[in-house]
């Protein structure tokens, strides 16, 4: 399944995506996107619906983020060998992980916003776990009956203050409109591999990233695992798992965004975005 919400910002509906590729609204099947909706329990309860009795949502216009009331928005760094090699990075004996603050969520096709004083921002394609049922302690080989399912992510970082401004790397992650997410989520059985999903992001119409979750370090079932270690998961929670090569950060000169210019991003059998990149001000 596809499931989705679509309308206005704080005004959305729930919805899923039928075979033709259009929008059917699920008000009044389900509250949200969100909570007991993604456990295994509430995605049998949406699976067993008739899709073609569901009204067809004519011009759906807004999508918005296509999870809701997202607990944790939890990051891994440097989680590509290829990425990591065009950093200068070494590669991680274990994950690295860091937060992004819930309140940079957005649509997948809203404005990102360049903060105030921003010198360095930057863009990153990535593959996204949303969390179903709660996660804690689990092992690598029950990990993935906790994932819900996948969407797309473009984890904007500001890399001044990401690395130059001292403390953690959440500062430079976690401004507003820095957490595009959707356009829908993709429940776990239409994905055969998630470790094997071409993706790729353009700025202007010029590929600046073009890789494949192939080439991530620490994979989807043992992210999970080596997560719900330190913290409990919950349904809703986002782990966003990497980039490949081709940042901003990783070219030579560096190359960073400025208002006016026009990001487009995807992951194969995940959908794709398009963002307008825009000042605060």
């Amino acid at each position: 399944m596809k499931l989705l919400r679509y309308g206005q910002r704080g005004a959305e509906k729930p919805g899923i995506l039928d075979k033709s590729g259009k929008v059917r609204d699920l008000s009044g099947r389900v509250d949200d996107i969100a909570g007991e909706s993604l456990t295994a329990a509430g995605l049998a309860k949406i699976a067993a619906i008739d899709v073609g009795s569901l009204p067809v949502v004519a011009e759906p216009g807004r999508f918005g983020p296509c999870v809701s009331r997202t607990g944790k928005f939890i990051c891994v760094g440097l989680n590509y060998a290829d990425h990591a090699a065009e950093t200068g990075a070494a590669i991680p004996e274990e994950p690295i992980l860091f937060m992004k603050a819930t309140s940079a969520i957005t649509g997948p096709n809203d404005n990102v916003i360049i903060p105030r004083k921003s010198k360095k921002t930057d863009w990153e394609v990535e593959l996204g776990i949303v969390i179903g049922d709660e996660a804690r302690y689990v092992t690598e080989a029950d990990s993935m009956k906790h994932v819900a399912g996948y969407c797309l992510i473009n984890d904007v970082s500001e890399r001044e203050f990401q690395a130059e401004r001292g403390g953690q790397w959440t500062k430079g992650k976690s401004a507003d409109s820095f957490g595009p997410i959707g356009p829908w989520m993709v429940t776990r059985d239409e994905v055969a591999d998630p470790q094997d999903l071409k993706m790729w992001l353009s700025v202007d119409g010029t590929m600046r990233q073009n890789g494949s979750t192939k080439t991530m370090i620490f994979g989807v079932s043992f992210l999970v695992h080596y997560i719900s270690q330190f913290m409990s998961l919950q349904p809703g929670d986002i782990i966003s798992t990497g980039t490949p090569p081709g940042v901003g950060l990783g070219m030579k000169p560096p190359l960073f965004l400025k208002a006016g210019q026009t990001i487009k991003l995807g992951i194969e059998g995940l959908g794709e975005q398009t963002q307008l990149t825009v000042d605060a001000a």
